[in-house]
C-alpha cells in the first residue's frame, strides 16, 4: 500500500512540475519579445535590475532557470558584474510571488482550469488564446498536482523511515537546510522545490520549523544553480556567481543564528491564528489539522520564504556596488580570455528552451563573429606594407575561430528554429543563418588573400608600385564594405542601400578593370607571370569579401523592410 502511495505522490510531483513548465511557456510566448528587450536595456539603477530579475522569475516560474540565464547574458557581455547581482538578488523576490501564488489553497479551480486550458489551447486559432490557453492548462496542472501530492504524503508521514527523518530534520537543523538545498538543485527551480516544501508540510509530514529551515536551503540550492551556469564563462560571469553565492551563503548563516526570531517574524505577518506554528517543531498529523489550518501552514511557509527574500534584499542591493568597485580591482582568475580560442563564448544550450532569451545569446555570438571577420580583412591589408609571420599565426586562428562558430551557431540556431517561436523571431532566424555562413566564406577569402602574400614573400616575388597601389585600392574599398556590414549587424540598422550598392559595383568594376590592367603589364613583359597569378587571386579575393559583405547588408536590409512593412 505504501509503495503505490509514494507512486501516486511521484504522479503527483510530476503533474507538478508539468503544470509549472507549461504555465511558463505559455506566459513566455505571451510575453513575446517584451523580456528580451526589457533584458537588453537592463539600466545601471540597482532597484530596476532586481526588479527586472523578479519579473523574469516569476515569467520562468524558475529562480534556477534565471539565475543560469542572467550568467549566459553576463558571457554574453550583455550585463556588467553590477547589472547581474542586482537581477540575481531580485530572483528571490520574483520565486516569492510564485510561492505565494502556490499557498494559496485554490485547488478547487484545477480541474476547471485544466478543461479551459485544454480548448482554448487546441481548439482556438488566434495565437495569444492559445498562449492564454496554455497558461490555465499549466495553472490547472500545477494545484491538481500538488493536491495529490499533499494527500499522499499524508499517508507516506505514517512510514517508519519518513518519522525517522523529520526526528532528524528536529534535532538538526542544519539537516534541514542542506536537504531543502539539494531538492532545489535536483528539481532544478526553487519554486518547485518550494512548492514541494509546502505539500510535506500541509500534509503533516514535516513541521513548520523544519520546513523553514529546507526553504533557507532552497535559497543555496538555486544559487548552485548559477554556479553551474559559469562553468566555462567569462571572469565576470565566474565573479558574479562567486558574490552571489557569498551573499546567499551569509544570509542563511545571519537567519540561522537568529531563526527563532525569524520563525517569530514569520508567525507575526502571516494572516490567521498563526499561534499554533510556534508550539509545534515536531510534524503534525495530518489528521490533526484542520483545512483552515493548513492553510495557515502554506501560508507561513510562503511567507518565510518572502521575509528571507525582503531581508536578503535590503541587506545586499545597497552593497552591489562595492561588490563592483571590488571586482574590477581583483587580478583576473585566468590569463584573460583570448578572442582566438576555438570555442563559442556565448552560447548555452541549456537555454535554449526560452527562445526569446536564447535568441539574444545568439545575436551576441554572431557579432563576435563579425567582429572577428572584420579584424582579419584589416590584418589582411596591413600585411601588404610588411609580411609579419605573427600576425600571420593569429589572422589563421581567427579562421580557424569562425570554422567553429559557425558549427557552433549554425547547430544553435538550428535548434532555436525547432522551437515553438515568436513571429518576430521565427523570421529572423533565417537572416542569421545566411550571415553566419557569409562571414566564414569572408574568413576563407582572407586565408586565400594570406596565402598568396606568404607565397610573395618565399619566393621573392616582386609587384610593381602601380600594382600594390591598385591592390590597396580595392583592398580598401572591400573594407569600408565590410566595416559597414559589421554595423549593420551590431545596430540592425542599415545604410543607404542605394550607397552601398554602389560601392559594391565600384569594387567590381575596380576588380575587372585592375585585371586588364595585370594583362597589359603582363603582356609588355612588367610582370611575371607567378605574380600576375598571386596578383589576380589578391583581386579576386578582395572583390568577393566586398560582394559577401555587401549580400550581409542587403540581407539584413530586405528583413528590416519586411518586418516594417508587417507591422503597418
Amino acid at each position: 500500500m505504501l509503495f503505490f502511495q509514494l507512486i501516486e505522490a511521484l504522479g503527483g510531483l510530476g503533474l507538478f512540475v508539468l503544470g509549472m513548465k507549461t504555465m511558463a511557456d505559455g506566459l513566455q510566448r505571451l510575453a513575446g519579445g517584451g523580456v528580451r528587450r526589457a533584458i537588453e536595456k537592463v539600466t545601471g539603477n540597482r532597484l530596476s535590475s532586481a526588479l527586472t530579475g523578479g519579473c523574469l522569475s516569476t515569467l520562468l516560474q524558475s529562480s534556477g532557470a534565471a539565475s543560469i540565464l542572467i550568467i549566459g547574458f553576463v558571457n554574453a557581455g550583455l550585463l556588467s558584474l553590477y547589472q547581474a547581482l542586482g537581477m540575481l538578488i531580485g530572483t528571490g523576490l520574483g520565486t516569492t510571488v510564485a510561492v505565494q501564488f502556490l499557498a494559496f489553497k485554490i485547488s478547487f479551480l484545477a480541474l476547471p482550469s485544466i478543461f479551459l486550458g485544454v480548448f482554448l489551447r487546441f481548439f482556438t486559432r488566434r495565437r495569444r488564446w492559445t498562449f492564454f490557453g496554455e497558461v490555465l492548462l499549466g495553472f490547472g496542472l500545477l494545484f491538481f498536482g500538488l493536491d495529490i501530492m499533499e494527500s499522499r504524503f499524508a499517508a507516506l508521514g505514517e512510514c517508519v523511515y519518513f518519522q525517522g527523518y523529520s526526528s532528524l530534520l528536529v534535532n538538526l537543523r542544519l539537516a534541514g537546510v542542506i536537504s531543502g538545498a539539494l531538492l532545489a538543485f535536483l528539481v532544478q527551480s526553487g519554486s518547485v522545490a518550494v512548492g514541494i516544501i509546502i505539500a510535506l508540510a500541509a500534509s503533516g509530514t514535516i513541521g513548520f520549523e523544519q520546513s523553514a529551515a529546507m526553504v533557507l536551503g532552497e535559497v543555496l540550492g538555486t544559487a548552485g544553480l548559477a554556479g553551474i551556469g559559469a562553468i566555462g564563462g567569462t571572469v565576470t560571469a565566474r565573479r558574479t556567481v562567486l558574490f552571489y553565492g557569498s551573499c546567499a551563503l551569509v544570509s542563511v548563516g545571519i537567519v540561522l543564528v537568529f531563526f527563532p526570531l525569524f520563525l517569530r517574524l514569520v508567525s507575526l505577518v502571516t494572516p490567521g491564528d498563526a499561534s499554533f506554528l510556534q508550539k509545534h517543531g515536531n510534524p503534525i498529523a495530518a489528521g490533526s489539522l484542520a483545512p483552515s489550518s493548513r492553510t495557515v501552514v502554506a501560508r507561513a511557509i510562503a511567507n518565510s520564504h518572502t521575509v528571507f527574500s525582503i531581508l536578503s534584499a535590503l541587506l545586499f542591493l545597497p552593497m552591489i556596488g562595492i561588490f563592483a568597485r571590488f571586482a574590477a580591482r581583483m587580478p583576473p582568475l585566468v590569463n584573460g580570455d583570448l578572442d582566438t580560442e576555438p570555442h563559442s563564448r556565448y552560447l548555452d544550450f541549456r537555454v535554449i528552451d526560452t527562445p526569446s532569451l536564447a535568441f539574444v545569446q545568439a545575436g551576441s555570438e554572431l557579432k563576435r563573429m563579425a567582429k572577428v571577420a572584420n579584424s582579419m580583412v584589416s590584418d589582411s591589408i596591413r600585411q601588404f606594407s610588411g609580411f609579419d609571420t605573427k600576425t600571420e599565426s593569429y589572422i589563421r586562428q581567427r579562421e580557424n575561430l569562425l570554422d567553429v562558430l559557425q558549427k557552433d551557431l549554425s547547430a544553435f540556431l538550428v535548434a532555436l528554429a525547432r522551437r515553438s517561436l515568436s513571429p518576430e523571431v521565427a523570421q529572423e532566424v533565417p537572416v542569421l543563418l545566411s550571415t553566419v555562413n557569409d562571414l566564414e566564406d569572408i574568413g576563407d577569402n582572407c586565408e586565400v588573400i594570406l596565402e598568396c602574400l606568404r607565397r610573395k614573400k618565399e619566393e621573392n616575388v616582386y609587384f610593381s608600385p602601380a600594382a600594390m597601389e591598385e591592390v590597396v585600392l580595392v583592398a580598401k574599398k572591400a573594407e569600408g564594405m565590410m566595416s559597414t556590414a559589421v554595423a549593420c549587424i551590431e545596430s540592425s540598422e542599415c545604410p543607404d542601400m542605394v550607397g552601398a550598392l554602389a560601392l559594391k559595383n565600384d569594387i567590381l568594376l575596380s576588380a575587372d578593370a585592375l585585371k586588364g590592367n595585370h594583362l597589359e603589364r603582363l603582356s609588355t613583359g612588367d610582370c611575371t607571370v607567378i605574380a600576375g597569378l598571386l596578383f589576380m587571386d589578391i583581386i579576386s579575393a578582395f572583390a568577393r569579401i566586398g560582394e559577401t559583405a555587401y549580400t550581409i547588408i542587403e540581407t539584413r536590409s530586405n528583413f528590416e523592410d519586411e518586418r516594417a512593412s508587417g507591422l503597418d
